[in-house]
């Protein structure tokens, strides 16, 4: 893409509105710490010739890499330290019959990671150290997203009718090896997405078409507590590392930031133009990654709610995940068709600093 249609897209970004002063004492330098400088970096964008789009990206647990999938019955791992040409990928298939729309590494294994499709209705795991996957789960229904547990021994997926479902890690009766086995939760849980908490002990679920974040007890699912959260529904959660806050993001372009302790609403972002598509903290909890339906992702403060900075995207994007233990983020999306434009590329973006 040339960089006369960059700099148009990045014209066509407008700038973040700047809210009252916060309180002296929320502050960085009140705190002693030092403020990340996101403007000075650039986003690095990979562009993917597809007519499709990379629709999820997922670090690994120690950050070492990176997984894209979205455009084919491929998934696509980078090693971002090394590099994020196309052609220095490592390419896993075999597992999948039709096109692979997310990707979730195992929380306790760097290794270990399961992709999903909805459209072949398969969840497959795989082991990064050889090419053939290691287990395929043949579904009923289409897997639209998927979480592990903090142990790595569940994984929980909502369907794309917004049921809730369960995969749980042992042994079945007398076999001798380990597997997957679905759950007989049967599924009578209306969600849209699915997490688990840091402890393993709640499930954090949210609805498309409700106004509340529901939080379950786990493995009991009894309803703990359900706060309002959006107006026209909520679509987006993310939990603070440090296990202080829950944000929400909905249709309504607003990111709600509640506290864990009380589940109260303690701040509210309002500097999206556009319906909130994902959020993510960095992984010291400061930082709050803001992914839309607009061309742009922004950076927030966790204990402010400032804005700090908005990163002008190539295209929206369905994601954004922070590196375990680094200030740089991935997004990823496709480009628009523009009469007299280049075909639509598929494209992974990084952007700060450390990689």
């Amino acid at each position: 893409m040339s960089s006369q249609v960059n700099s148009k897209e990045e014209e066509e970004v407008a700038p973040l509105q700047r809210p009252p002063s916060p309180p002296l004492h929320t502050t960085f330098a009140a705190r002693g710490l030092h403020a990340q400088n996101f403007p000075a970096h650039k986003p690095r964008d990979l562009r993917i010739p597809s007519p499709q789009a990379i629709t999820h990206v997922a670090w690994s647990c120690d950050g070492k890499r990176l997984a894209g999938v979205g455009i084919d019955k491929i998934t696509r791992i980078w090693t971002p330290e090394t590099s994020m040409e196309s052609r220095a990928a490592t390419h896993f298939s075999g597992g999948h019959s039709d096109d692979v729309d997310y990707i979730s590494w195992n929380p306790t294994h760097p290794e270990l990671f399961c992709t999903s499709s909805q459209k072949d209705r398969r969840v497959v795991f795989w082991d990064a150290r050889q090419s053939r996957h290691t287990q395929q789960i043949i579904l009923k229904i289409s897997p639209v997203q998927t979480n592990y547990s903090p142990d790595g021994r569940a994984l929980i997926f909502t369907s794309a009718g917004h049921q809730l479902f369960f995969l749980t890690y042992g042994k079945d009766g007398d076999a001798a090896k380990a597997q997957w086995h679905l759950s007989d939760k049967d599924g009578s849980i209306v969600a849209s997405t699915a997490m688990f908490n840091h402890v393993g002990d709640g499930i954090i679920l949210t609805h498309h078409s409700e106004h509340s974040v529901r939080v379950m007890d786990y493995p009991t699912l009894t309803l703990r507590e359900s706060p309002a959260a959006h107006v026209g529904g909520c679509v987006a959660v993310a939990l603070d590392p440090r296990g202080r806050y829950l944000a929400s993001g909905g249709y309504d372009s607003i990111v709600n930031m509640f506290d864990l302790s009380e589940w109260i609403c303690v701040r509210t972002i309002s500097t999206c133009e556009n319906a909130i598509n994902a959020l993510s903290f960095s992984y010291d909890g400061e930082y709050l990654a803001i992914a839309n339906t607009g061309p742009y992702i922004d950076i927030c403060a966790t204990e402010t709610g400032a804005p700090l900075h908005r990163v002008p995207a190539l295209a929206p994007s369905p994601t954004v995940t922070w590196h375990p233990s680094k200030y740089v983020f991935a997004y990823c999306g496709q480009t628009k068709l523009r009469e007299g434009g280049p075909p639509p590329v598929a494209i992974i973006s990084l952007f700060g600093g450390g990689i």
